[in-house]
């Protein structure tokens, strides 16, 4: 595939953008949520119910409430008065990181998953590997 280059390379070209990458670290924590981001962006006038976007994303009802959260504490979703949501970036700035995130996704995907999988920070994967996930009894 000489189109996207060396395996090695996929996520260089979005590696340079620290700015994309700050915001994909920061708010998109998955491929659902950039699914989700992605659904709702498409057609910014829809407001959706959470269970139309359960249906429409093949996904379970807490995958996509708390994906829904992420992207509203991120500025880019609102909720309205009757639980319905919809793509409203917050400013101009988060307007254009997420069009240039849906370009980078429909151009490089495997470099964006990259993107979105890399550890956040090594030393607290690490640690967060050892952790007790569980109520004392």
């Amino acid at each position: 595939m000489e189109m996207y280059g060396a395996p090695e390379t996929w996520g260089d070209a979005l590696a340079d953008d620290a700015e994309l990458d700050a915001f994909v670290r920061e708010h998109v924590r998955s491929v659902w949520a950039l699914e989700l981001l992605l659904t709702l962006r498409r057609d910014p006038a829809r407001r959706w119910t959470a269970d139309e976007l359960v249906s429409e994303l093949r996904a379970s009802a807490g995958l996509v409430a708390e994906n829904l959260l992420g992207l509203q504490r991120a500025g880019v979703v609102a909720p309205d008065e009757a639980g319905r949501h919809r793509y409203a970036p917050a400013n101009p700035a988060v307007e254009a990181l997420c069009g240039e995130l849906a370009e980078a996704y429909r151009q490089r995907p495997v470099a964006v998953i990259s993107m979105i999988s890399r550890p956040r920070d090594p030393l607290q994967s690490l640690a967060d590997a050892f952790k007790f996930r569980g109520e004392p009894k």
